[in-house]
């Protein structure tokens, strides 16, 4: 399928040096890749997954999106953004109930005009097929949008080709799919937040998708930072907030990046080593452990 993907961020996105949180960690050689700094609504590997699915929205005619999460849904903010970039309404299906106040990546949904629907208990996915407009997946993750990472993939390649891993969190797959399936399931790291039943699956299901077919077995991939669950702050990952923070000056927040450094920390490989930055720092101010 031939799409052309919409440029909505910056690109590429840089790729620094960590010396000392390489030596806090143990690692020989750290680079960070700034996802966090791909330009659009706050940044995030998200928009890398929007530019295919903004593209298809548009081919098929789409007049508003319509796209769903959790009530600090990094996706949902970003989605929000690219429908106002785009001139495009948008509607976000949340879940559970409205909160007393709107902070972190609520305030800024509202910033950007978007709709929102709270689900209250009843699925996502459902609520989501009863609104008007085109329906953009859970959490970006789609075939189509994970050659947004297959497009970084070949960046860090460009940029570093001898790199021996790639540490990332896994949230709904797309990711992870995406930097497997250019290079291969040997190099990826991923950690896992909790946002799936079965993320093992679902990584290996994305790739055959994509024409790439892994034993979902060979996937490496850490569930050692869930803790007591998706919205839960442990304390290996406050740990981690902190030393990236005072060794790089590195903002981390504490569902997705903080559990992939947490993860880094306690299973450090060997050789050199890129931590993907996937952003979602709004959600930082969002959390209910902050401040």
């Amino acid at each position: 399928m031939t799409l052309t993907p919409i440029p909505l961020g910056t690109w590429p996105t840089p790729l620094e040096p960590a010396p000392r949180l390489a030596a806090a960690l143990g690692l020989d050689e750290l680079w960070i890749k700034r996802d966090d700094l791909t330009g659009l609504g706050g940044g995030g590997n998200k928009v890398r997954k929007l530019r295919y699915l903004c593209a298809q929205a548009l081919e098929a005619g789409a007049t508003r999106l319509v796209t769903t999460g959790a009530a600090q849904s990094n996706h949902a903010r970003l989605t929000a953004a690219a429908a106002a970039r785009l001139g495009l309404p948008c509607t976000l299906v949340l879940r559970g109930d409205p909160p007393e106040t709107h902070r972190g990546n609520l305030l800024l949904d509202d910033l950007t005009g978007a709709t929102i629907v709270w689900a209250g208990a009843a699925p996502l996915d459902e609520v989501a097929a009863a609104q008007e407009g085109y329906v953009i997946p859970f959490g970006g993750t789609s075939p189509v949008s994970a050659r947004g990472y297959q497009d970084c993939a070949r960046e860090l390649l460009a940029e570093l080709p001898d790199l021996a891993a790639v540490v990332v969190a896994l949230g709904s797959g797309g990711t992870m799919a995406g930097l497997v399936a250019e290079l291969g399931p040997h190099r990826v790291y991923g950690v896992d937040v909790g946002a799936l039943p079965s993320p093992r699956a679902t990584v290996a299901s994305l790739l055959a998708d994509m024409g790439r077919k892994v034993d979902p077995a060979a996937l490496l991939i850490d569930d050692s930072q869930i803790g007591a669950g998706y919205a839960a702050l442990t304390d290996s990952v406050r740990s981690a907030l902190v030393l990236a923070a005072r060794t790089e000056g590195l903002f981390l927040d504490p569902t997705y990046t903080g559990r992939a450094l947490a993860g880094l920390r306690a299973n450090p490989p060997d050789g050199k080593v890129v931590f993907l930055h996937t952003g979602g720092l709004p959600g930082l101010f969002g959390h209910p452990a902050f401040p």
